[in-house]
């Protein structure tokens, strides 16, 4: 039986979340799009004609590829975020939170490309203590006592920083480049990043989009063992060891065979390393998810359209 959860919100009308069937028109000047966009149905559209653009196909249309601006750095909550831009500067903010350890590279660049090509402007960029953003200090490594503590006498773990700061890190990212509202859409620990953002700052947030992520509430399922065990590994020691470790990983995250991804593993593993790895980071990262709770009761207040995508396989890592 398909699992999955809502987040509730309330809207004036009824939200279309059909983001796959997108209806679209030629005409001479260039090219109209029309997508889903907060709590109705609007027109987002760009124009461009054939001498000015490439072109590559998706599902069978045509539609023209968009600006691309290279990694650039931005200094906002008083740490250097690192951030990658595709689509028009016009278009609808869409901003991109990526996961526990996980790289801004791991949204697949064609992925960016065909959500630019939809009408959106797409941000996608490293959290804290990732990547090529600001590496933090402080923090322990976690250990089975602390785990054992928060989960049989709700002792929070110690944590340097929570996934508050981390929702505060992507608002000030916003300001810095002049937005004042976007679509948000977080995978694992983004979608409970995005979560965070649309409790704390609902005015920054035109829709969200929460991707296998969780509510923080504890009665959900814990990891498998299997998942823990990957979570509490000790850190690869070699280039090889890590890309080897990453495939490993994503396929105990993908619960099954999925050989278009599988293929790519080595490559998004080589890009991943070749941008710098922060073990100590990722630590910090996963405290921050144990330290900040339950959001289970505060997102009854969210009035943005939310989207809850989640696979039919549960109790696997949420983060």
């Amino acid at each position: 039986m398909p699992f999955f959860f809502a987040i509730p919100h309330r809207c004036d009308g009824t939200v279309n979340i059909n983001l796959v069937n997108i209806a679209r028109r030629e005409s001479a000047r260039g090219y109209r799009q029309i997508s889903f966009c907060g709590a109705t149905n609007r027109v987002i559209e760009f124009q461009s004609t054939a001498k000015d653009v490439n072109k590559e196909t998706i599902r069978g249309n045509t539609v023209p590829s968009l600006a691309h601006q290279p990694p650039q750095t931005a200094h906002a909550n008083g740490i250097d975020i690192c951030y990658e831009i595709f689509g028009d500067d016009n278009a609808e903010p869409l901003i991109l939170i990526m996961g526990l350890g996980a790289q801004m590279v791991l949204w697949d660049d064609a992925f960016c490309e065909r959500l630019a090509a939809r009408g959106f402007r797409v941000i996608r960029f490293d959290n804290r203590d990732i990547g090529q953003s600001s590496q933090l200090t402080g923090g322990k490594k976690l250990g089975a006592l602390e785990l054992l503590k928060l989960r049989f006498l709700k002792i929070p773990v110690a944590a340097p920083y929570k996934l508050r700061d981390m929702a505060q890190d992507t608002v000030a990212l916003m300001d810095a480049l002049h937005i004042r509202s976007a679509h948000i859409v977080g995978a694992s620990m983004g979608g409970m990043i995005a979560q965070e953002i649309a409790i704390t700052f609902p005015e920054r947030v035109r829709s969200m989009t929460s991707i296998m992520s969780t509510t923080g509430n504890p009665k959900v399922p814990p990891p498998t063992r299997e998942a823990a065990a990957m979570l509490m590994a000790p850190p690869p020691k070699s280039r090889e060891e890590y890309i080897a470790r990453f495939a490993q990983n994503w396929k105990i995250l993908r619960v099954g065979s999925f050989p278009e991804d599988e293929a790519l593993d080595r490559s998004r593993a080589e890009r991943t390393y070749a941008r710098g790895l922060n073990p100590a980071g990722v630590g910090r990262q996963l405290r921050a998810i144990l330290a900040s709770g339950s959001r289970k009761e505060r997102l009854a207040s969210v009035k943005a359209p939310a989207l809850v995508i989640h696979g039919t396989e549960i109790g696997r890592a949420h983060v």
